[in-house]
């Protein structure tokens, strides 16, 4: 059985060393089966991009016989080798322009002296132009980059991060100047910024990452998983003394749900798999572990994102488009760094629009936990527990032990992060809900308008009206005078009416007022 690992990103390293690694040359070929090519491929990090660019490195070097029993193997294909030039950007780090330029030297000239070529310019941008020359003058080169976006994403929202954009912005440009020297491009990141910023200059490069026929050149699929992941999955098994079947749906259901195009089926975290088989299957979320999305959670609360709106409404296109540093899109970033993805699809007037949702339950779970901890200042920590404890109490239908508990929360919320809108305090609510399994239904459409929240769970439909320094009262009336339960009163389910009302200035509960509401 060949070794797992997480944390070799190296091709040959990979097959020579006796790692398993799962075939994915088939796609790689047809990157490369063609006398000449620009890509772009964004993917969230720690998804395979750094071995994908590892694999065409060896492919371009002429390393035929590390293909030995892949796809591409007996491929027509000549095998010749190319001058390299790779760089990579994921050991950089909380730069300075100068230190990014400094950082850049230094990667152009370690390639260089691998190629035996002595630069003689003096800046980043200059060298990284002669040496695609000098390389190119006796044969055509292959660029291969790699987390090219890294520098920016470690700097948004500092001051610097404009001139360390428009550095790299220069910089990428020479690819399209120096055009006529190359073979073969590739470039990948996380993020993608709109043609105004950093790919202003780079134009020509074809964007695959919404293109179907490469929906799983990353990631497992569940045939992949079966295939390379088999043994193990027999082995969990007979430990956790559970059906193969039931494993498989377990796995599925924790780390599966990665989706890059509408028509493309789902794919398996592979940090997350590799970790699970290393773990002796313990079931623990280990790819959101590697890295939390600090400044996505405190764009979200500065936005004032509508997390339920994303959750429940379907969307366009937009929601994967590139972006502007200066106009940063809390939804597209969601969508392209992996905590969102597509779970559907519906057609409207000859649009396509996106139903978004969470991959899988490490990252619904995960992602929660922060959200809650940063808009509540709750040590993530205690969140598991308040999550069992509140949902104890709602499926018994104890709404005065439950808004008693919550009460308390919203008390402990520093008066320094308080956002003084309603959204702010339905976010808490709706993230709270979610982390304890209830199905919600935020800002709920009915026909006399919208409720804010409708949580049911057991024999319990919940209709929550939230109110900012008005009054708990004037919430529930609302509730009944525009009969918001009206579309629920055939579901056998008991409904219990809650109307709330916040304080913006203390940032607490001031008053709550509940009925069920009689056959």
């Amino acid at each position: 059985m060949k070794l797992l690992t997480s944390s070799v990103y190296t091709f040959s390293d990979l097959i020579r060393d006796n790692f398993l690694y799962v075939d994915k040359t088939e796609y790689i070929w047809e990157l490369v089966r063609i006398p000449k090519a620009m890509y772009f491929l964004s993917r969230p990090r720690r998804f395979g991009k750094s071995l994908t660019v590892s694999t065409l490195e060896a492919i371009f070097n002429g390393e035929k016989e590390l293909f030995k029993g892949l796809s591409i193997y007996n491929k027509d294909y000549d095998w010749k080798k190319y001058p390299v030039i790779h760089l990579d950007f994921a050991d950089r780090k909380n730069e300075s322009p100068d230190a990014l330029e400094e950082s850049l030297q230094v990667k152009l000239s370690v390639c260089a002296e691998k190629h035996g070529v002595c630069l003689k310019t003096n800046n980043a941008q200059e060298q990284f132009a002669e040496l695609i020359r000098r390389l190119g003058a006796q044969e055509k080169i292959v660029i291969l980059i790699d987390e090219y976006d890294k520098p920016i994403l470690d700097n948004i929202g500092k001051p610097e991060v404009a001139a360390i954009q428009d550095k790299l912005s220069n910089f990428y440009s020479v690819i399209k100047a120096t055009e006529p020297f190359q073979r073969f491009v590739f470039m990948t990141g996380v993020s993608k910024f709109t043609h105004v910023s950093v790919f202003s200059k780079l134009n020509n490069l074809t964007d695959i990452t919404q293109n179907q026929q490469y929906g799983c050149i990353m990631g497992y699929t569940q045939e992949e998983l079966e295939a390379n992941f088999g043994d193990r999955i027999d082995r969990v098994a007979k430990q956790q003394d559970i059906s193969r079947q039931e494993l498989q749906g377990k796995l599925k259901q924790w780390y599966n749900g990665y989706c890059f195009h509408e028509k493309s089926v789902s794919v398996y975290n592979p940090v997350s798999i590799a970790q699970f088989f290393n773990n002796d299957g313990e079931f623990r979320n280990y790819w959101f572990d590697t890295g939390t999305p600090s400044f996505l959670l405190e764009l979200a609360k500065k936005t004032n994102f509508d997390l339920e709106k994303a959750l429940t409404e379907p969307v366009s296109g937009m929601a994967f488009k590139s972006y502007e540093i200066e106009n940063l899109d809390t939804l597209a970033l969601l969508v392209q760094t992996g905590y969102l993805t597509i779970k559907g699809t519906e057609q409207e007037f000859g649009k396509t629009f996106y139903r978004l949702g969470f991959p899988n339950l490490e990252v619904e779970e995960a992602f929660n936990t922060y959200l809650l901890s940063n808009y509540a200042m709750i040590p993530k920590e205690a969140v598991d527990s308040l999550s069992v404890n509140l949902a104890k109490l709602v499926r018994t239908g104890d709404v005065n032990a439950f808004m008693d508990l919550l009460s308390g929360l919203f008390k402990q919320i520093p008066y320094t992060i308080h956002v003084k809108n309603e959204k702010y305090y339905q976010t808490i609510f709706f993230t709270l809900f979610l982390s304890i399994g209830l199905h919600i239904e935020a800002e709920s459409c009915i026909n006399k308008g919208r409720i804010d929240a409708v949580a049911s769970n057991g024999d319990w439909t919940y209709l929550l009206e939230f109110k900012l320094n008005k009054s708990a009262e004037l919430a529930l009336a609302q509730i009944k005078d525009r009969e918001y339960f009206g579309k629920y009163l055939h579901t056998g389910k008991r409904i219990m009416m809650i109307g709330v009302n916040f304080d913006s200035q203390t940032g607490e509960i001031t008053g709550w007022q509940k009925e069920e509401l009689t056959p």
